[in-house]
């Protein structure tokens, strides 16, 4: 079983203070059992980063769609999974007014972190939360999955602008606040991402310290630094001359990054 003082000594021994602002992809099953439940784990990360942040997405992108198109922040249920379920409705926690991706944060600065998602008209603009992971210079874990579940890469994408990444047809949705105020707004779903394929990136990430693995209970945890990680996906898409997610390759050839 994962105690509250493994996390405690993971977090330490991989050098992340108690300042800093962590968000997490987690699967409960494959991370296997850890003392408390969600509650626990979402617990012991809040009490270590007692001066910082800690971040659970809380995506709707499957159940707020064209056929349901009501995002109510005090009830709509996450698609994806345990942790993000339980954290979207913890009383210590604020969780996003973005229709499709939300994040439920924990901290001090949560709920500035969180403000102006009932504005965004794409899953993760430029200024919205998930870009705002680089400026906070944010650590993303995996829990339990890996790099494809990584949704800051989506990020990237839109400040980078690359082709068929957004759906051109937006959906009409309706975001309902914590106060029962309603907000209207436009609003589109991805495209054809490459999200599978997000495992091409690790190498790479790898090789300039932006991405490491650490064992967490009997599960391989992935550390990925969105600064660093950022910088060097920003560099690969600038020498490529294929899309190096939709056309994946063995892997991504060196003299990209090195």
């Amino acid at each position: 079983m994962i105690t509250k003082q493994d996390i405690f000594d993971f977090l330490e021994r991989n050098g992340i203070g108690h300042d800093r602002t962590v968000l997490v992809h987690t699967s409960m099953k494959n991370l296997g059992e850890v003392e408390g439940g969600c509650d626990g784990l979402i617990d012991a990360f809040t009490e270590y980063l007692s001066e910082g942040l800690f971040i659970v997405p809380t995506h709707t992108w499957f159940n707020v769609n064209d056929e349901n198109p009501v995002y109510d922040v005090r009830e709509t249920v996450p698609c994806i999974g345990a942790l993000p379920t339980t954290a979207a409705f913890r009383k210590d926690g604020v969780r996003s007014l973005h229709p499709t991706h939300s994040v439920a944060a924990f901290g001090k600065r949560a709920a500035e972190f969180i403000k102006g998602e009932e504005t965004s008209n794409t899953p993760c603009p430029v200024g919205g939360v998930w870009a705002r992971l680089y400026d906070e210079d944010a650590i993303i874990l995996f829990l339990g999955v890996g790099l494809s579940s990584n949704t800051y890469i989506h990020a990237i994408d839109e400040m980078l602008d690359l082709p068929h990444r957004l759906k051109p047809v937006n959906m009409s949705l309706t975001i309902v606040d914590y106060d029962g105020q309603k907000y209207n707004v436009e609003c589109c779903q991805h495209g054809m991402t490459g999200w599978q394929n997000f495992g091409v990136y690790k190498k790479p990430l790898e090789y300039v310290g932006a991405y490491a693995t650490d064992t967490l209970g009997q599960a391989e945890i992935g550390i990925f630094k969105a600064k660093e990680g950022t910088h060097l996906i920003k560099k690969l898409w600038s020498n490529a001359e294929y899309d190096l997610c939709r056309e994946p390759r063995d892997e991504i050839p060196e003299e990209y990054y090195k």
